[in-house]
């Protein structure tokens, strides 16, 4: 067998990413809610005013105006409020860069060798990182965790629920795709150019990239040449952990997020991708990705981008605050908000409404339904379980967050957060607050 790689529903050739180290994740037990009386944006660019959400086994059941219930649904008045899915950030280190932050707690990024994709990030997350519970009080209920990007290929990124409990496995998104994390540009030739090694150029990123997918191309065939052959005696190629991370790429059952700021970078990395026959599914950071905004919409490539960090670094410096609107503009685009920062995800709402307001400053008439999407259905898309979340449709996971007003003003809180239908942070009711097993017993767990 060859883990993370699927060869096709007839072989037993191998066996998708989720099988090993698999979710044990379980839906906390939920009631049947109507939430009533709302103005709702359903993530999938709808607003409806004094609107409900019915909520039935942890899905979505109904979404519309004077909904019935004859089946005695609990219900909730939310009147004078606002209803959103759930949010997710597609970019977050919560866990693998956890607080405190020590160095004894920097499981980000293993930067012993310029290509690590053998590495998984699930494999260094911390449960208990308070960090996921301030999320969870912003109204995120979904994130991608991603290794960090000191390397070409900095390992495998996990989808979690962001749930409290003792394991990661416990918190994994079921069913969710794993993604490598991949990055160009300043970081890796900093790291090993710094240390006299290789690479320390651009060009020496794009040597290194181009072996790789070289090794893993001969890997995947050797694989291939034995489930093949009709030799009875043939024995199965090595394993090589991080060949199975670049062959699951190749085949298509692993998704690619590309850390990568400048235009012409991202141009070239798409025709790497294209040399070797994989996609990118996004882009993160992508400071200048309004300036290639018709390329990636054409690429059908997701862009995650921040509001407004830009000038920090070189590559940072051509960023300008109507990205993400530029980007959204173009037909067929998928702009995503990410936070990267343990602080910035719990705000997530407001990074996108600093988004939509410098858009509508530039006249490109951008609607808060229309916002929505970045930090909702769009992130989920990218994340490769847009058919389970992120926006209020029948069928899909109740993650549901009732804010006290407008999600985009900067006074707006998540009264309450559901998860798979369950009441999983409720502002007003401290037994619905939950505290990590590190913050218990600490002074700050108190106040």
């Amino acid at each position: 067998m060859l883990p993370g790689v699927s060869f096709g529903a007839d072989s037993d050739a191998g066996f998708a990413a989720e099988d090993s180290y698999p979710s044990t994740y379980q839906p906390a037990a939920s009631e049947p809610l109507l939430l009533r009386n709302a103005t709702v944006l359903t993530g999938t660019g709808a607003r409806l005013e004094a609107a409900d959400v019915a909520i039935r086994n942890g899905r979505i059941e109904a979404v519309g105006v004077d909904l019935p219930n004859p089946d005695g649904h609990t219900e909730v008045d939310a009147s004078g409020r606002w209803i959103t899915p759930g949010i997710i950030d597609i970019h977050s280190h919560l866990g693998v860069y956890p607080s405190p932050g020590t160095a004894s707690h920097a499981d980000g990024n293993e930067i012993t060798a310029p290509a690590t994709p053998g590495v998984w990030a699930e494999h260094g997350v911390w449960p208990q990182d308070p960090g996921f519970t301030a999320a969870r009080a912003g109204g995120v209920t979904a994130m991608l965790v991603l290794p960090g990007s000191a390397n070409l290929f900095g390992g495998r990124g996990v989808v979690l629920k962001n749930v409290p409990a003792v394991s990661y496995q416990a918190m994994k998104f079921p069913a969710a795709p794993h993604s490598l994390k991949m990055a160009c540009g300043e970081n890796p030739k900093r790291v090993y150019g710094s240390k006299g090694q290789a690479p320390m150029t651009r060009m020496g990123n794009l040597a290194g990239y181009r072996s790789q997918w070289i090794k893993a191309q001969q890997y995947l065939q050797s694989w291939e040449d034995y489930h093949n052959s009709d030799d009875e005696d043939a024995k199965p190629p090595q394993r090589d952990l991080a060949m199975e991370t670049l062959a699951g790429v190749l085949r298509g059952d692993i998704l690619v997020q590309m850390h990568c700021y400048r235009a012409d970078e991202m141009i070239t990395i798409l025709d790497l991708a294209e040399e070797f026959n994989y996609r990118v599914t996004a882009f993160h950071h992508a400071v200048e990705a309004y300036k290639i905004a018709d390329e990636l919409a054409a690429e059908n490539v997701c862009a995650a981008m921040w509001a407004d960090w830009w000038g920090f670094k070189m590559e940072a410096y051509d960023g300008i605050q109507e990205n993400i609107a530029l980007v959204d503009r173009a037909e067929h685009s998928c702009a995503v908000v990410h936070s990267d920062s343990a602080e910035g995800i719990q705000r997530l709402n407001q990074e996108a409404a600093k988004a939509m307001a410098r858009g509508n400053r530039a006249g490109l008439d951008i609607s808060a339904a229309e916002a929505i999407r970045w930090i909702t259905l769009n992130a989920a898309q990218a994340m490769g379980i847009a058919t389970e979340t992120g926006s209020l449709e029948p069928g899909k996971a109740a993650d549901v967050v009732i804010w006290n007003q407008h999600p985009f003003s900067v006074y707006a809180l998540a009264d309450q957060v559901y998860i798979d239908g369950a009441l999983m942070h409720d502002r007003n009711d401290p037994q619905l607050q939950a505290v990590s097993d590190f913050m218990l017993g600490q002074p700050a767990a108190g106040e």
